[in-house]
């Protein structure tokens, strides 16, 4: 789930940056996760991420995971963006 989390977070940084040009996400940070119920095979994640800071080409986001509704897990999530570098 904080991959989940962690993935979304990057999708929404390059989507936010794109206009430049492509560019690499590295996921760097944890803090305070939470794993707040079982997920169990069949059910459906929805994660929800919202923006909280950014310095430089540093983002930080905060995200929920929830199933039906109700949250099962929480985390802050960071990732780092890079630039593509092409082969000489």
């Amino acid at each position: 789930m904080i991959e989940g989390m962690a993935q979304t977070a990057g999708v929404l940084c390059i989507a936010a940056i794109f206009k430049t040009r492509p560019k690499s996400v590295y996921f760097l940070t944890i803090d305070q996760a939470k794993f707040r119920q079982p997920v169990l095979p069949g059910d459906t994640i929805e994660y929800h991420m919202k923006k909280i800071r950014r310095r430089g080409n540093m983002w930080w986001y905060r995200g929920e995971a929830k199933v039906a509704g109700k949250i099962v897990a929480e985390a802050v999530v960071g990732a780092m963006l890079s630039e593509l570098t092409e082969p000489p």
